[in-house]
């Protein structure tokens, strides 16, 4: 079972699709999205809704991340071919998934998205369907109260 809202949030290290490694400040609003593999049709949509987006969330404050079993190699070509500014933590022994609870299977995360904001969980998504995602999550962060109603 994912982590649940209310949950505080592990501290987790991961290298970037630059081969950086990479800490998130959860203290701050952040979205950490579990996706299965780079380069395959669902994971590209979500992936570029979230850089379609991505301004509009930097804008009001909230981090977003994209973790998926691949490795880093694998997280670069991804990021270069569809020109993705936001970081992709490389998690191919499943550490970040296991610190969230994210089930895998065959190795790959399942699609789980979560809301974080001062250490904690404070929104789960499961079974994630990528078209639209990227928007639902951001309307749902100013219903929160997470961001400030005029930026969004």
């Amino acid at each position: 079972m994912v982590l649940e809202p209310g949950t505080a949030v592990p501290d987790i290290v991961a290298e970037n699709q630059d081969g950086d490694r990479v800490q998130p400040d959860f203290a701050t609003p952040t979205v950490v999205y579990f996706y299965p593999e780079d380069d395959t049709s669902g994971c590209t949509t979500e992936a570029k809704e979230f850089e379609e987006r991505y301004e509009q969330y930097e804008s009001v404050g909230v981090g977003v991340y994209g973790v998926s079993t691949d490795d880093v190699d694998s997280h670069s070509e991804f990021a270069e071919a569809h020109d993705l500014s936001f970081d992709l933590l490389a998690d191919p022994n499943g550490n970040v998934a296991e610190a969230f609870d994210v089930d895998l299977v065959d190795g790959r995360s399942r699609r789980t998205t979560f809301v974080v904001a001062q250490n904690q969980v404070v929104g789960v998504y499961e079974g994630v369907r990528p078209e639209g995602h990227a928007t639902d999550v951001l309307r749902d962060l100013g219903e929160a109260g997470l961001l400030d109603a005029t930026e969004q």
